[in-house]
């Protein structure tokens, strides 16, 4: 079987769509020759490709061209949808064997590209000269091909300052300006150009408004016999409730057709009117004869006819009696409407106050919605609020105090405020004011108050008494402190005292608060420089404020720089300088501030000086002695100088003093060169000398107590006890040799002796001299018997020696006893001073060994 071979098909993609088969397609008339507007789309079920093409009926114009193969058709005439709102186009697409056509619409839109047309021209409107104010003359009209708003078309008169003519802007109807009138013998013809001018719409993307112009000739006729016309029905007129007898309700207007010879208008009414309406028969003023609390009804139709013309038609009044609101809110006093209240009170009520003294009452006479209205108080802000904010129909207006410190007499003598009373749901919005002035009374509320907390002042010293004090910021040639107090009258008077610690000196003026030294004071920068003390301003009722005042005494140059001698004597080193000093007693920079100078020297150019600190030294090429005895002959190089000591104050005082200086080379050992740098000023040396003997005796005094306290504890030994039985036997002797050298000139000789009595041996010829050799000791006798008897009696010979120096003594001694301990702590105290402890306690130890063996046989 064979392939089967189908035809290819356009997509249907709707309306919107910029691609498919151009169903309900539509393009503006105002698109470009040359845009791509559309996109012809389709396939082939086959897949093979499709070509696409366009046709047109025979003796229609081509109005796009489509691309084959992308299907893209482009504009290529221009569009008019005035001319042709609709395309009828055949689109075909083939796969090269088969091909489908189908038959598609292309509907063109609007754009606003026409302007308005008038129809009927030229104008010509021929107008009897009696045609009333305000009456319609002839209708323009004008088309618009466009459509919507573009199609819309609206009417104006390109106006002159003595155009006698209007235009209704949506109907064109020209009619007589109200006011004016023709005239046949002024002007029997009037030129009028109308514009007629579209709704406006979008033209190649952007938003125009098209217009045309015409010209209009009226022609002014004569009068014509015709039957009268009213003019302006139908006829509507109302009546309010604050109408009264009289007064005029409507007038009607009808006019007479022979403009050659017009009759005149007589009006009369026919009926309805019921008794409570009558009409003027010349002017057609229908007027109300009755109060319109006396209408029964709330409608009422009146026929109005001219009279003599009975056989013509009867025009139609018709009359409504509304409620109007024709009341505004009012404000009522005490003695009736009043739109001015006034009220006197202290200043500063109390927070929450109500302002009792102001009666104030608002009406409004009207009913309903028409009654009501909002109640504002305009002033300065936050301070009084009223109460109630809304009303119907009447109200008590009560003020209220919200700011009580905004109500200052001292601010405001008086406040004013505008109370508001303004309708809410009304078109008209009627509104009443009223004045509210406050007159304020004052009370002392305010304490004096300085221009500032504190005052710099300052005068200079030596200034006699009485003087005044010089402000430091004004150029007043006093110090005035100005204290307000804003409060009235007597609590607004000021008057001022000093006092604090250095208020001595001053005094004030009570009610100028100028500031006077004291006439016997004398400032003196020297002694003291400072002053503050503080300024009371007081008002008549004890309230008062402080502020603080600074005086600064400006020191005067008044003392010359003095050096404590006039002649001084100073010994110089060579390389090193001596410094003179001259002391100047003003308190303050630069008067103090001294300066040095060498007004004469003998020899001349020899020395220098520092021009601030005083210091003289040689030149730099005087080296040494020899340089000085060369520009000198004397031996002993005493040199003049005649030093100058200037102060730097205005004016300056300087003084002098002659300086003999004693030339010498520095000494190689510094006690010596010490001295000799002193010797110009002993009390140096002397104060040297007497802290270095204090030092030293300081020292020894502290050596010694520490040595004293540890003797004491060291040699503070308690032998045991023992008891010894001795059997006769014969004494033997020991020979004890020094432990701690060979030499007996290093620790001097020991002995023991076997009594309690010391053997010194004072030869010191013979250095080499053995010492004799000691006796046996003998035990001590057994104390006394007072003791318990279960106690142990136990009695050891201890020792006790002093050590000689060798500084003081070329052969020292040992030198020892037997005793008792009372006999040994004893002795220690004569001779502690200048024992070691540590060798004392050595030979104590050595000395009851040798005893311990020498009596071995005798313990049991």
């Amino acid at each position: 079987m064979g392939q089967s071979d189908f035809a290819p098909y356009f997509y249907d993609n709707g309306a919107g769509s910029s691609n498919g088969n151009l169903a309900l397609f539509s393009i503006s008339e105002d698109t470009s020759v040359g845009t791509h507007v559309y996109t012809l789309n389709g396939s082939d079920p086959e897949g093979e490709p499709v070509t696409f093409g366009m046709t047109f009926d025979k003796g229609s114009r081509d109005y796009f061209s489509v691309e084959p193969k992308s299907g893209n058709m482009t504009l290529i005439q221009t569009l008019d949808r005035e001319v042709q709102d609709e395309i009828v186009a055949f689109v075909t697409i083939t796969d090269g064997r088969n091909k489908v056509v189908e038959n598609v619409r292309v509907f063109i839109t609007d754009a606003n590209d026409e302007k308005p047309e008038f129809l009927n021209l030229p104008f010509v409107v021929d107008v009897p000269e009696d045609a009333a104010s305000g009456s319609s003359i002839y209708r323009v009209q004008a088309i618009d091909r466009d459509l919507g708003s573009g199609g819309s078309v609206t009417y104006y008169l390109q106006s002159t300052p003595s155009t006698k003519f209007t235009i209704d802007g949506h109907s064109g109807v020209l009619r007589i300006r109200a006011g004016e009138s023709l005239d046949y013998e002024l002007s029997r013809t009037h030129f009028v150009t109308v514009v007629a001018k579209d709704g406006g719409g979008k033209y190649h993307g952007k938003y125009q408004v098209m217009t045309s112009t015409a010209i209009i000739t009226i022609n002014v006729l004569d009068t014509q016999d015709s039957p009268p016309l009213f003019v302006g029905t139908p006829y509507f007129g109302y009546v309010y409730e604050v109408s009264v007898p009289g007064s005029e309700i409507f007038t009607v207007f009808a006019k007479d057709g022979d403009q050659n010879n017009p009759n005149a208008m007589h009006y009369s009414i026919l009926s309805g009117s019921d008794g409570f309406f009558i009409i003027n028969s010349s002017s057609g003023c229908i007027s109300l004869t009755s109060f319109p609390v006396q209408l029964k009804n709330e409608l009422y139709e009146l026929k109005v006819g001219p009279d003599g013309f009975s056989d013509y038609s009867v025009t139609t009044v018709t009359i409504r009696v509304v409620d109007l609101n024709n009341h505004p809110p009012t404000f009522y006093g005490e003695n009736g409407q009043q739109n001015r209240f006034e009220l006197t009170m202290y200043e500063h009520p109390p927070e929450g106050e109500i302002l009792r003294g102001l009666k104030i009452t608002v009406n409004d006479s009207d009913q309903g919605a028409n009654a009501k209205f909002r109640l504002l108080l305009v002033g300065p802000s936050r301070v009084l609020r009223v109460v109630p904010q809304t009303v119907l129909n009447e109200a008590q207006v009560t003020i209220i105090v919200e700011n009580s410190s905004a109500i200052d007499y001292e601010k405001y003598q008086f406040l004013t405020f505008k109370l508001l009373a303004v309708e809410i749901d009304t078109p008209e919005r009627f509104s009443a004011t009223a004045d509210i002035v406050i007159n304020l009374l004052d009370t002392n509320d305010n304490i004096p108050k300085f221009s500032s907390e504190f005052y710099i002042a300052r005068i200079p010293e030596n200034s006699p008494g009485g003087s005044n004090v010089v402000s430091v910021t004004v150029t007043q040639e006093y110090l005035q402190l100005w204290a307000t107090d804003p409060d009235s009258g007597l609590w607004g008077e000021v008057k001022y005292s000093i006092y604090g610690s250095g208020a001595d000196l001053f005094l004030i003026h009570p009610t100028s608060g100028i500031i006077y030294t004291q006439p016997w004071a004398s400032l003196d920068a020297e002694v003291k420089s400072k002053y503050n003390f503080y300024v009371k301003a007081e008002d008549t009722e004890g309230k008062y404020n402080l502020a603080e005042v600074f005086v600064t005494v400006l020191d005067q140059n008044d003392h010359p720089p003095e050096f404590n001698q006039n002649f001084l004597e100073r010994t110089m080193i060579i390389g090193a300088p001596v410094k003179i000093e001259a002391v100047d007693e003003d308190a303050e920079e630069p008067n103090n501030l001294i300066e040095y100078s060498i007004m004469k020297a003998d020899p001349d150019n020899i020395f220098d000086i520092n021009t601030s600190t005083g210091e003289i030294k040689l030149k730099p090429y005087i080296r040494s002695m020899e340089i000085v005895q060369n520009i000198t002959k004397q031996k002993d190089c005493r040199w003049s100088v005649v030093v100058q000591a200037r102060d730097r104050g205005s004016p300056s005082f300087s003084t002098t003093a002659v300086v003999k200086i004693h030339i010498t080379e520095a000494v190689s050992r510094p006690m010596a060169a010490f001295l000799m740098q002193s010797r110009d000023n002993p009390m140096k040396a002397l104060g040297l000398t007497v802290s270095i003997i204090t030092v030293i005796v300081l020292v020894t005094v502290m050596i010694s107590t520490i040595m004293y306290f540890r003797n004491t504890k060291s040699n503070r030994i308690t032998p045991a006890r023992r008891i010894i039985r001795r059997r006769p036997k014969e004494q033997h002797s020991w020979t004890f040799r020094p432990r701690f050298g060979q030499s007996d000139q290093s620790f001097g000789k020991f002995f023991i002796d076997d009594d309690s009595s010391d053997n010194h041996n004072t030869n010191n010829s013979s250095p080499r001299a053995k010492p004799p050799a000691p006796s046996a000791p003998v035990l001590p006798p057994p104390p006394p018997v007072h003791s318990r008897p279960s106690e142990r009696l136990r009695s050891v010979p201890t020792v006790s020696g002093s050590l000689a120096s060798r500084n003081t003594s070329r052969s020292s001694s040992w030198r020892t006893s037997k005793s008792t301990d009372g006999a040994q702590r004893s002795g220690q105290d004569k001779d502690g001073s200048g024992i070691s402890s540590a060798l004392v306690s050595e030979l104590k130890m050595r000395i009851e060994q040798k005893i311990n063996e020498a009596n071995q046989g005798y313990y049991y």
